[in-house]
């Protein structure tokens, strides 16, 4: 990430832009002041754009308003240096170079999954849905996985009166099979996929990739769906092997998330975002998710204490974003 120097004013940070941009849509919003709410929060499609310079340039003439000092987005990508490239979207691009055409003083650019992490403190009761479990405790680790167009994968790690999120790449671990029928379904999307990752079953494509194994597994001939009318059959119920496919993600996002919480040490809790889970309702919590989340054989009676909540917020990652750019502020610090 690019280097510059903070204003000495806290008014010279302001107007802030904060962004969220997957690999389906790019989220942002504005903060004018110190202590105001996000506005002009916009959603356009990431793929309609060159990149983010592109994205953001639309949005700030749709809103129509005061060019940004600072700028923090979250990117569904890796960030290692000044160079980004998305894993599932075309963009390619510079961090320094975007920060001169934006003419901003400060931009931080970071994982998308890191910045939704940022969010979890700040979010409200009602903004979180429990699925099982115990309460969280105050103070320790908490884990953050949720499908979408990929699968995300993060957490929070204490650090002082605050947290510190982890930007990993979790969602490209490779996936364990629990029994013969998912043994058979990852052996056949194996086969024409490689790799078989967490993401390539738990996310978008991967409930394409589980509707096909499933049938292929049963020697059923079906056309090709996409996930949308995948879930909408499951959710309907209309659709006996859409339902399949459908537990299938939830039983294997039970297994990453239980991967998650054993590594971190999660006992404040493992939350789950992403643009799939949070639309599923009452089929999640029916779902295999929680029996397999503790299904873990000697540490079953750990992982049963430990709560998993579904992230119901309306565009939680701004959120992230807005504390991100908060906390530098604070820090004194150059940015990084």
């Amino acid at each position: 990430m690019t280097r510059a120097a903070l204003p000495t004013a806290a008014g010279d940070t302001f107007p802030r832009l904060v962004g969220d941009i997957g690999g389906t849509h790019a989220r942002f919003a504005l903060i004018l002041a110190e202590g105001e709410p996000l506005v002009h929060t916009r959603v356009l499609p990431s793929p309609a754009f060159g990149g983010p310079a592109q994205a953001i340039a639309a949005y700030l003439e749709a809103v129509r308003a005061p060019a940004p000092r600072w700028c923090a987005f979250g990117i569904a990508s890796p960030v290692w240096e000044d160079q980004v490239r998305m894993t599932n979207l075309h963009w390619r691009f510079s961090i320094s170079a975007l920060r001169a055409a934006l003419g901003l003083d400060v931009l931080r650019v970071m994982n998308d999954f890191a910045v939704l992490a940022m969010a979890i403190p700040a979010l409200r009761p009602a903004d979180l849905r429990q699925v099982g479990g115990g309460a969280p405790r105050a103070g320790a680790a908490i884990g953050l996985i949720g499908p979408g167009t990929g699968l995300g994968v993060s957490g929070l790690v204490p650090c002082g009166a605050d947290y510190v999120p982890v930007a990993g790449e979790g969602g490209h671990a490779t996936l364990a099979a629990r029994g013969r029928e998912e043994a058979e379904l990852i052996e056949w999307i194996g086969e024409r996929r490689g790799h078989v990752s967490a993401e390539r079953l738990v996310s978008g494509p991967g409930l394409e990739n589980l509707y096909l194994a499933h049938a292929a597994r049963q020697g059923v001939a079906v056309a090709a769906l996409d996930a949308a009318e995948i879930g909408a059959r499951a959710l309907a119920g209309t659709d006996p092997l859409c339902v399949q496919a459908l537990d299938s993600l939830c039983a294997f996002l039970g297994t990453a998330a239980a991967d998650l919480a054993l590594i971190l040490g999660a006992h404040g809790g493992i939350c789950i975002g992403g643009g799939i889970v949070p639309r599923l309702g009452a089929f999640f919590d029916r779902s295999p998710f929680r029996a397999r989340f503790e299904d873990q054989g000697r540490f079953r009676g750990y992982l049963a204490r430990i709560p998993t909540r579904v992230i119901q917020a309306q565009h939680p990652a701004l959120l992230g974003a807005a504390r991100v750019l908060a906390q530098l502020a604070r820090s004194g610090e150059p940015a990084a």
